[in-house]
């Protein structure tokens, strides 16, 4: 052998162990990649090299699907975004409303969100705060007042037109409105202060309404009373005019009866006698026998005054 030839070593041959090892180790992941699981609630949206494919994966498990596929998974389930608006009504006063939006976004649609939004918070970014807001404030403007906002008709109304209102904008773009609920309203301070102090004047004037009430009931038991005593004085009055009345006509009766009677104009004389007899200047007395009434002749025998 020359000293430009070179050595035939044996050649060892590779393991088929070996080779399957090295296989299962480059294929695996590959055949992994072909089956996808979306949970339960949730879409998926895949993408190739950035294209989107049109179809979206409902929950459960999918194969074979092509594992060089880019996945994008949605929560499909209800959910509840708040937010915060200030309202303006006619009266120039801004109310501020908080609502509560419940949602969900369009599981068919989850491609066509990917496409044009983006991700759920995206879609929520760019399409429902801002609608709500922009409802809210166009609603606003057929309310007179800012304390029309706690009228039950009012927050009915409101709620009814933000959820058509919503609806009518959000489904187009893949997000499904259920309900929407007025959770607060916060007056502007100015007002609440004027609310206030009309609620203290208006207790104030029924306190003193209720003082004018007792005031009056007081007056008219008063009234009452003093009617009862003129109406008892008048009735005693009466009784005093009958009885009086009663004793005249007794005494009338009386006088006539008496005038009729001998025996009484005889009392009479006799009553006068005893009189006379008592007066020391009475001299002598004479009766007439023959009188029917006698009477007594006083002073006889003393001159006649000229």
């Amino acid at each position: 052998m020359t000293r430009y030839e070179r050595p035939n070593f044996p050649r060892k041959a590779i393991p088929f162990a070996a080779v399957a090892v090295i296989l299962i180790v480059v294929l695996a992941p590959l055949v992994v990649r072909t089956f996808r699981s979306v949970p339960a609630g949730h879409v998926a949206v895949a993408t190739l090299f950035g294209k989107i494919q049109e179809q979206a994966y409902e929950p459960g498990l999918h194969f074979p699907v092509n594992p060089l596929y880019k996945w994008h998974e949605y929560d499909a389930r209800q959910k509840t975004h708040k937010e915060t608006a200030g309202v303006p009504s006619q009266d120039q006063l801004t109310t501020t409303v908080d609502v509560s939006v419940q949602y969900r976004l369009i599981g068919a649609m989850a491609s066509a969100i990917l496409a044009e939004t983006g991700t759920t918070e995206q879609a929520v970014e760019v399409h429902l705060i801002p609608k709500v807001r922009s409802v809210l404030r166009e609603q606003g403007k057929s309310i007179k007042r800012a304390e029309d906002f706690f009228l039950e008709e009012t927050q009915q109304q409101l709620q009814v037109s933000l959820k058509d209102g919503l609806g009518e904008y959000l489904r187009p773009n893949g997000i499904e409105v259920s309900d929407v609920l007025i959770r607060e309203i916060t007056l502007p301070a100015r007002l609440v202060q004027q609310i206030e102090q009309k609620k203290q004047a208006e207790q104030e004037a029924e306190q003193e309404k209720a003082k004018l009430e007792k005031k009056a009931t007081e007056f008219e038991q008063v009234v009452k009373k003093a009617e009862a005593d003129r109406r008892a004085a008048e009735e005693e009055a009466m009784t005093l005019r009958v009885l009086a009345d009663a004793e005249a006509y007794k005494i009338e009766m009386l006088t006539a009866a008496i005038a009729q009677s001998p025996a009484y104009i005889q009392l009479q004389a006799i009553e006068a006698l005893r009189a006379i007899s008592q007066d020391p200047a009475a001299k002598m007395y004479f009766l007439s026998s023959d009188s029917p009434m006698p009477l007594p002749l006083m002073h006889m025998g003393e001159p006649v005054a000229p």
